[in-house]
């Protein structure tokens, strides 16, 4: 009888388990079982590290294996555990010395030639390790540069299970290096290169753009095709601050689970941008899947933007599932191989027609639709979603005077006055959890303007209107903070919080 044993990491959304690899090997009939709640990609680690270890030019056990990954009651999923298997096993067969694995972290999947093949999650695997106690960690070449952002972390980059055998001693000829494998990236949509200065006119909507950007709001544009929303919504992230190095480590954890993480360029310093397509599904937008649930355009656009151009043209599952991380800003993720649960502060971007023709603008003589469409059509975006949401602006066709007139500011003198309104709302919010105006509670909100109520006679009077429900109360109290941290004050006064409550309801408290 002899045992082998070594670590790996099980990722359970954005969190990481050391688990520990144990390969039993005892004199019976030769076989090979796996065990401890593996999936169906673990589960046929079996053949992969049979075939990796013999090409490998090491001999293969005729024993009974047995490899329990600890704790059994865990689940564990995907290919990153098959460099660790196969290590167990030739320690458990004494081709070196077990003690010198067994506490060293192994990460890769393993081709049947015995090349390490890159896996996703590596940074969050290997930020775990660390925690845990375990710096020492075996990666695949393409994964080297994500694991090495880890601080900390002692990397060892490997391109072939020989080449990890014969550091730890393995009797084996010297294996030549072996071209690293390289690792598969899914295309990333990053935010695109555009400037504000291309915008023409849209006075309101720019000014409602940088308030949005400035607090961390979302947006609703409603406008008739051609006049500019989608030009506005894509020009967002250049009005942002670059992510703190917290928030970078969160985001480029989020991208490397999902495998659109590029770790050529280190962290990821500039808030994601995510434009699905209408006819995306629940799990593409929020994240889902067979076994442990996997990150979707929600939890991507972590820190960033999540725009979703013709938003009544979404599937209303879809929109109904972005209220609670509207409000939480995570998700929890619930299935039957797993919970998990990522990350998910963005700031929602809508954009909608005013109706399914998109004429029904100004008097609307021009719209063919029928009433019972128009009330279809908006029925898609429902009440308590649309009361998550800060701003809603109206934007209408630039005029000829607009057109011929000058140029407005570019994004590189707004994003200045939003990034001096972020370190207001840091200084304010420092010693708390809150980040941005729009991650303030209202009750904190409401204390810190104090007992003067003669600035809320406006919201008093849209309460009782039924232009505002509490929440939006709170939520247009937020807006005029951000308003305030534009303007420089210490404070909202009225007339910020006036202009808050005309971006809450699209003019529809003067009328």
């Amino acid at each position: 009888m002899a045992l082998g044993r070594t670590l790996g990491v099980a990722m359970l959304g954005m969190t990481g388990h050391v688990i520990e690899v144990e390969a039993h090997l005892a004199a019976s009939i030769p076989g090979f079982t796996l065990v401890g709640l593996p999936d169906a990609a673990l589960a046929e680690s079996r053949d992969r590290v049979r075939a990796a270890v013999t090409s490998s030019k090491i001999g293969w056990p005729q024993r009974r294996i047995t490899v329990n990954l600890s704790p059994a009651s865990l689940p564990k999923a995907g290919s990153g555990f098959d460099l660790a298997i196969a290590i167990a096993v030739i320690a458990g067969a004494e081709e070196f010395d077990p003690a010198r694995v067994a506490g060293v972290v192994h990460l890769g999947e393993l081709g049947l030639d015995g090349r390490l093949h890159p896996v996703r999650g590596v940074l969050p695997a290997v930020a775990a390790a660390v925690a845990a106690g375990r710096p020492r960690v075996v990666v695949p070449a393409a994964n080297a540069a994500e694991a090495r952002l880890v601080p900390g972390a002692i990397v060892i980059a490997a391109t072939s299970l020989a080449e990890v055998a014969y550091s730890y001693g393995a009797q084996i000829p010297e294996p030549r290096p072996a071209a690293p494998v390289v690792a598969v990236v899914q295309a990333r949509t990053g935010p695109p290169a555009v400037d504000l200065a291309e915008v023409l006119g849209q006075l309101q909507a720019r000014a409602a753009l940088e308030v949005a950007a400035a607090g961390g709001h979302h947006l609703l544009m409603v406008g008739p095709p051609g006049a500019g929303k989608t030009m506005l919504a894509a020009r967002l992230p250049g009005l942002l601050p670059d992510l703190t190095d917290v928030e970078a480590v969160e985001v480029t954890s989020v991208h490397s689970v999902a495998g659109t993480f590029d770790p050529g360029g280190g962290l990821l310093r500039r808030p994601p941008f995510e434009d699905p397509h209408h006819t995306a599904t629940p799990a593409a937008v929020v994240g889902g899947g067979s076994g442990i649930p996997r990150p979707g355009a929600a939890s991507r656009a972590h820190r960033g933007v999540l725009f979703m151009d013709e938003a009544p043209e979404f599937s209303p599952r879809v929109l109904e599932t972005l209220r609670q991380p509207m409000e939480h800003g995570e998700l929890v993720l619930h299935r039957a191989g797993g919970t998990a649960r990522y990350p998910a502060r963005f700031q929602l971007v809508l954009a909608a027609n005013p109706c399914p023709c998109g004429k029904a603008v100004g008097k609307g003589l021009e719209c063919t639709c029928q009433p019972m469409a128009r009330r279809r059509y908006w029925a898609r975006l429902s009440g308590p979603l649309l009361d998550r949401v800060d701003l809603q602006v109206e934007v209408h066709p630039a005029s000829r005077a607009e057109i011929d007139g000058a140029s407005g500011e570019s994004s590189a003198v707004v994003a200045v006055r939003v990034a001096a309104a972020r370190q207001a709302q840091a200084d304010r919010l420092a010693g708390t959890p809150w980040r941005t105006n729009s991650e303030v509670p209202g009750h904190w909100i409401r204390s810190a303007l104090g007992a003067d109520r003669s600035l809320l006679v406006d919201l008093d009077r849209a309460l009782d209107r039924g232009l505002l429900s509490l929440r939006g109360v709170d939520r247009v109290l937020r807006v005029a903070w951000t308003l305030a941290d534009l303007a420089g004050l210490a404070a909202p006064t009225r007339a910020e919080i006036g202009r808050g409550l005309l971006f809450r309801t699209r003019g529809q408290v003067a009328a």
